[in-house]
């Protein structure tokens, strides 16, 4: 966790909260991350319409090496990465051989190395994946995460921020455009579905540009050295409440959380980052081809705002979401936005109105329109 005054670490307000390391990287020596600095609704504001550095040296870090890298993880996942090359990041999905999302990574390569940064909590069965695959390829895995750690820059001047670190010029990110029921072949170029700019940093690890400001990959002992950078140049911090407000404003979902064992693909908006759908056979693939085709996936992901009038306590993640007393989807995560108050992300059925009267719990919801 950084360590600045009035920092509140998440564990310490939800010991059940999945935003805290995971026993083995723990007893490795990685620290939990800070929910708050003393002022959420104040941090949410800075990333929205400045810049700050959230830790999320939480999250699992693996290491994929080796000759044949790059095509090893292309015929096991859901993206093209073929050509995907050193200083190039994406996403990326496993799915079971249903179609279900199993897992979701970030992927940054480096020329020597692709890097995968997934949830917390979801780094050994990515691993033990990735492990049962290997055959005779000729590639190597391994959890880094307890020597590398992720740090966030967000809001609107992520990238002048990240010049404090001597990163400049990183370039937006690049997203091919979903294409319509039954394409021609060959319609979608053979590249990443999403490009990401990436460049090395001076002391190791490296800066991405991803959609809500700028990752940054660093040595964990090179850790304390580049935050005091970053905050010497005038960047506050800023807790994982106000990054999580961010992203479900921005309606972003977070595998493990805002799914369910169910959930594909389609219904959660992670086709245009994470899915090819023209690269070939991969785990999962006959399901995203025929839900694609027929145009109808069964769920949706939606923005829920709560009343907020029977109570201020958030639902937890999973909580119903019911029409007259009738379950229709689930909530996953709900914040406290600091212009939109009550909100939360949920997986709801297809066919639902937008103008339904929901209710989650005992407190009023409906879906926003967009």
């Amino acid at each position: 966790m950084i360590d600045i005054g009035g920092a509140v670490a998440v564990e310490a307000i939800d010991e059940a909260s999945r935003d805290q390391p995971d026993a083995e990287h723990r007893a490795a020596g990685v620290r939990g991350v800070a929910a708050h600095y003393g002022d959420p609704l104040r941090e949410q504001r800075t990333l929205a319409t400045g810049v700050g550095l959230v830790d999320r040296s939480h999250r699992g870090v693996v290491a994929v090496s080796g000759p044949e890298r790059i095509g090893w993880l292309h015929t096991l996942t859901s993206q093209h990465l073929a050509a995907l090359g050193p200083w190039q990041g994406t996403e990326l999905l496993v799915l079971s051989p249903h179609g279900h999302v199993e897992q979701h990574a970030m992927v940054t390569e480096d020329g020597t190395t692709t890097w995968l940064d997934t949830e917390p909590g979801m780094t050994a069965g990515l691993l033990t994946y990735l492990e049962k695959m290997r055959f005779f390829s000729q590639v190597e895995t391994h959890d880094a995460t307890a020597g590398h750690a992720l740090l966030s820059l967000v809001g609107p001047q992520a990238t002048d921020a990240v010049a404090t670190l001597g990163v400049t010029g990183l370039a937006a990110p690049e997203a091919l455009t979903v294409p319509g029921p039954k394409f021609r072949s060959g319609e979608l170029p053979p590249r990443p579905t999403i490009r990401y700019d990436a460049q090395p940093l001076t002391g190791g690890g490296w800066a991405r540009r991803v959609p809500l400001g700028v990752d940054l990959l660093v040595p964990r002992p090179a850790l304390d050295g580049v935050v005091a950078e970053l905050r010497a140049g005038g960047v506050p911090a800023a807790g994982l409440w106000a990054y999580e407000a961010v992203r479900v404003a921005a309606r972003r979902p977070r595998v493990g959380v805002d799914t369910d064992h169910r959930t594909i693909p389609a219904e959660v908006g992670l086709i245009a980052p994470a899915v090819h759908l023209d690269k070939g056979c991969y785990r999962g693939q006959e399901t995203v081809a025929r839900v694609h085709n027929l145009g109808k996936p069964p769920r949706r992901l939606v923005l829920l705002h709560l009343d907020g009038v029977t109570t201020d306590q958030l639902p937890a993640a999973g909580t119903p979401v019911t029409l007259d007393g009738r379950t229709v989807g689930f909530v996953g995560t709900a914040v406290h936005h600091y212009e939109l108050g009550q909100v939360a992300l949920a997986v709801v059925k297809r066919n639902l109105a937008d103008d339904a009267r929901l209710s989650v719990g005992d407190t009023a919801a409906a879906i926003d329109p967009e």
